[in-house]
């Protein structure tokens, strides 16, 4: 008598077996916005793609879409990470810091470090026009972010700023510091301040000019 053949399973699902079976389910959705920011980081926003990101973490094309729904989930998810990380560097820096202007000082100088360290991730955190700001992630850690930033304005001005209504004054000194460190830090990741440093004592560095201007500004009454 002819024993019956089990059923194979088809080429394609035994693939993902294999590739996804190191992780369980909440494993593998870390391992996709890891890959995601290794490859974000070296092939910048034009080569962070669904496939690019299943490529780099060795699973199947259909992982990341099942995850995350499309490219903008994904994305919006990696810039949540980028933000819960920007903002836990600036309230360490600015946590070692007693005087307010200090922690500003402190706050800025973690702003910049950090995209230097991740300038990809960086960069993404800031195309709104890529992200999906609702998402509750992402919603929550841009406005923590944003909360840190008003804080550390309304300590140096010794008074509270409440993120949801701001009187003019206000407004315009939160602009002002965020315009002057991003501005800084743009033109940092874009080597432009490289002709204003050949042209100041040699040896003078990015470090020394970053402390240099927001020294020039922090003591600076608001408007």
């Amino acid at each position: 008598m002819m024993k019956k053949s089990k059923d194979k399973k088809p080429a394609a699902h035994q693939g993902r077996s294999v590739a996804e079976s190191r992780y369980h389910h909440g494993a593998l959705h870390e391992a996709l916005l890891e890959a995601a920011e290794r490859v974000l980081e070296r092939d910048g926003l034009a080569g962070l793609t669904l496939r690019a990101v299943a490529r780099e973490a060795g699973v199947s094309h259909a992982a990341p879409t099942h995850h995350f729904g499309d490219l903008t989930g994904l994305v919006s998810e990696l810039a949540a990470i980028g933000f819960r990380q920007f903002n836990a560097a600036m309230a360490a820096a600015g946590a070692a810091n007693v005087l307010p202007k200090d922690k500003a000082i402190a706050r800025a100088k973690a702003y910049v470090a950090y995209a230097q360290a991740h300038p990809g991730m960086y960069g993404l955190m800031f195309r709104t026009e890529r992200l999906d700001m609702s998402r509750p992630s992402l919603h929550e850690a841009a406005n923590a972010s944003f909360a840190g930033l008003a804080g550390a304005i309304g300590a140096s001005r010794h008074e509270h700023i409440s993120e949801q209504a701001l009187s003019l004054e206000q407004g315009a000194a939160i602009a002002r510091a965020w315009s002057l460190v991003h501005g800084f830090t743009m033109l940092l990741l874009d080597d432009r301040l490289a002709d204003i440093l050949r042209r100041m004592p040699e040896g003078t560095s990015v470090e020394a000019l970053l402390e240099a201007m927001l020294k020039s500004t922090v003591d600076r009454p608001g408007p």
